[in-house]
């Protein structure tokens, strides 16, 4: 074949699928020219619904533990026992750390036998005294040598109580030398060892022997914008706050509890203000530190018409939808949306509770043209409907 005819064969094999195409889309002749129809679009519906939802802000946070507490000991010593395992729970009272109580032990001995022999002298001063005022009179003693015996007594009575406060302390850092839990809460990992020698002074106050944090209940810190503050204020005016938290990898898993705390003024370097929600964690889903989101509920719309998220979509002139007519043609609806709420969002204003808007399929509609509306398919472990028992006689099952 030359090249000539090779290259008008490639041509007519070109042109062959439009001269198809235009048969196909004419009738036969003496019946006038035809259009093409094209199919109606297969979509699947969902109906708008009416019921009450929360209006909110939606904020990031990070939880903090409701106390917490650094244990650092009040004396110098060795540690000679630790009671609990790093990272248990622990309870208000419980028994963490011992240390070696010796020396503090003879330091309260040396006091108690102080103050007893402290205790000797005043009471022999006492009666010094007592015996001199008896002679007051007689001419037996001078004024001079009973001031005297006045003054020894109340030297011998400020020994006394010297020796007392002494005693005191001695008890106490010998009860210093038992360290316990003051709060309810989980333990972190120890920073001292058996054998370690530990100091009640130091550059940060002492050395820093153990972390125990509270985590039933537990509060959730985030920030408003200034804006958002004139709402929030009206709002905790009227009513107390409630809050939803949940960690970002579990949307599932929501903790609610109330806004307990709101700050006093506007950080001036970012704009925004502080607030605090408390939270119940008594399975200890939350954890101090994490990070979580935050959604303020401020008041509660009244029958808002929502409709599913992927039934919206975003034109030139903004959102809009396609509702299902009753002839089953589908209108292209423009819409105010409002906030959303889980898989569905609310429409401010464009779409009635009960009207049928799409929500698969929209790539194929043609506002005004016809749709195929697909039934719905079945929710996950549900098995197909079956034929009627009419169908199965008809088709001989």
């Amino acid at each position: 074949m030359s090249s000539t005819m090779q290259t008008r064969w490639i041509k007519s094999v070109r042109v062959l699928p439009l001269l198809l195409l235009v048969a196909l889309g004419c009738k036969k002749e003496g019946e006038g020219a035809g259009t093409v129809q094209m199919p109606a679009a297969a979509v699947n519906v969902a109906a708008a619904e009416a019921r009450d939802v929360p209006r909110y802000v939606l904020e990031i946070g990070r939880t903090a533990a409701t106390e917490s507490v650094t244990i650092q000991p009040q004396v110098t010593g060795r540690v000679t026992q630790i009671h609990f395992t790093d990272g248990a729970m622990i309870k208000k009272g419980d028994l963490l750390f011992t240390i070696d109580a010796r020396p503090f032990q003879a330091v309260l001995d040396q006091a108690t036998a102080t103050l007893a022999q402290k205790e000797a002298t005043e009471k022999w001063a006492q009666s010094e005294f007592a015996r001199m005022q008896g002679l007051k009179g007689t001419g037996a003693v001078s004024t001079s040598d009973l001031e005297n015996k006045q003054n020894v007594l109340a030297v011998a009575q400020a020994d006394v109580q010297a020796a007392r406060a002494a005693l005191e302390k001695a008890r106490l850092d010998v009860e210093y030398c038992t360290i316990k839990s003051p709060i309810d809460g989980r333990a972190g990992q120890r920073l001292v060892d058996p054998g370690n020698i530990v100091s009640d002074s130091g550059p940060d106050g002492g050395t820093k022997m153990l972390s125990i944090q509270r985590l039933t209940p537990i509060y959730a810190d985030f920030t408003v914008t200034e804006q958002d503050l004139t709402e929030v204020r009206k709002s905790m005016a009227d009513h107390s706050l409630k809050t939803q938290v949940w960690v970002p990898e579990s949307p599932d898993q929501i903790r609610e509890g109330e806004l307990t705390f709101l700050d006093n003024a506007v950080q001036s370097g970012s704009g925004t203000i502080k607030l605090r929600a408390t939270l119940p964690n008594a399975d200890g889903h939350l954890w101090p530190g994490q990070f979580v989101q935050v959604r303020l509920i401020l008041a509660t719309l009244k029958d808002a018409v929502l409709v599913p998220n992927n039934a919206t979509q975003i034109g030139q002139t903004g959102p809009f939808v396609f509702v299902v007519k009753e002839d089953s043609t589908a209108e292209m609806r423009p819409v105010a949306l409002g906030q959303r709420q889980g898989d569905a969002v609310v429409v401010a204003k464009g779409v009635s509770a009960g009207e049928r808007v799409i929500t698969i399929g929209q790539m194929m509609v043609m506002p005004g043209a016809k749709v195929n509306v697909m039934p719905a398919a079945p929710a996950p472990g549900e098995a197909p409907a079956g034929p009627t028992t009419k169908q199965a006689v008809a088709e001989g099952k």
